[in-house]
């Protein structure tokens, strides 16, 4: 096994050095209330990117209700299927490539890789909903021609303890969409998932926990880096798959790579170099490697020049520093 994975790095490297391959140099289009317009693409192509993840939604009330409602008229457009072929098809006209990622979101906020439910009637129900969430959108990413469908984020508990379900859904996604697929694992959730070799990326929310230093220098992310990359690319190996970020990104914020999934809304104090020097670690660490695809930052809203800026110490790079670091580095690695 471990030569098979070795020659599936060679037969990568020699088919991207042949080929030019290009990385896949992406953005997490956040779904908006209204639709996207020319202006705002443009401002996804001037950082260079060639790849953008949209991504509607489908929500669930709690555990005691678990079907998936999705696609209602009280969702903001971007979130539905409507709006999601908008994006897509003014996206497509400015040459940009997609990744079509569905996601849930549970009510309040609650984890969706914790999430789990008592019953075998409840996990019916739940699995029902799922199924016909997915495939609406697999037929949506079909219609649409995008490049890549991602059939699930961030969903530890569910693809564990029901993997018979994901064993039978993803050949009737295949039968819909004929392009290529990923599922996007948490960081500490990878490793375990069962269906890599169904799939044709490993996809990794990129969220790992590299040092602990307030403002983190380059060097030091790459450093806290080598306790995570080998796993990766013996993964890589294993599996004969190449490694996709499903999600990549920092807050500018103090402790930034300390803790990179933190999403509460603490009011650290902002720091833009610590978030520059954590988004030019991940460049330089892994877009050089053959056998990884490429990304999508998280996250980039369509409206611009309201988003991001000097006082935000959220995670968009938009109106930042970390802004010109993804745009050197996508504008290095665009294909020639």
């Amino acid at each position: 096994m471990r030569l098979l994975g070795l020659l599936f790095l060679c037969f990568l490297q020699f088919s991207c050095s042949s080929q030019s391959a290009e990385k896949i140099n992406g953005i997490s289009f956040v779904a908006s209330r209204e639709e996207v317009a020319q202006s705002h693409v443009q401002e996804v192509l001037n950082i260079h990117a060639n790849h953008a993840a949209i991504m509607p939604f489908g929500f669930i009330r709690n555990a005691e209700e678990p079907e998936i409602i999705f696609d209602t008229d009280r969702q903001w457009h971007g979130e539905t299927r409507k709006g999601a072929k908008q994006y897509i098809e003014m996206l497509h006209k400015n040459g940009v490539k997609v990744m079509l990622k569905p996601q849930i979101w549970i009510w309040r906020g609650l984890f969706t890789g914790s999430f789990e439910l008592e019953s075998e009637k409840d996990w019916q129900v739940f699995e029902e909903s799922y199924e016909r969430f997915i495939l609406n959108y697999a037929e949506l990413a079909a219609e649409a021609e995008v490049d890549i469908f991602c059939i699930g984020t961030e969903l530890e508990k569910f693809v564990t303890i029901r993997s018979d379900f994901w064993s039978k859904l993803i050949p009737k996604i295949k039968n819909v969409y004929k392009g290529k697929l990923t599922y996007a694992a948490n960081w500490d959730e990878y490793k375990r998932t069962p269906f890599w070799k169904e799939l044709d990326f490993i996809g990794i929310d990129a969220y790992f926990p590299l040092c602990e230093h307030e403002t983190p220098t380059v060097a030091q992310c790459r450093e806290g880096w080598q306790r995570h990359k080998p796993e990766i690319k013996a993964l890589a190996e294993e599996m004969e798959r190449p490694v996709l970020f499903t999600e990549f990104g920092y807050r500018s914020t103090h402790q930034t790579a300390w803790k990179p999934w933190l999403v509460d809304r603490h009011e650290n104090p902002v720091n833009m170099e610590g978030q520059a020097n954590a988004t030019t670690a991940i460049f330089e660490e892994f877009w050089p490697e053959e056998w990884f695809a490429g990304g999508y930052v998280w996250k980039w809203f369509i409206n611009h020049k309201e988003s991001g800026g000097a006082t935000d110490n959220r995670f968009t790079p938009q109106n930042k520093p970390a802004q010109n670091v993804i745009k050197s580095f996508y504008g290095e690695y665009q294909q020639k």
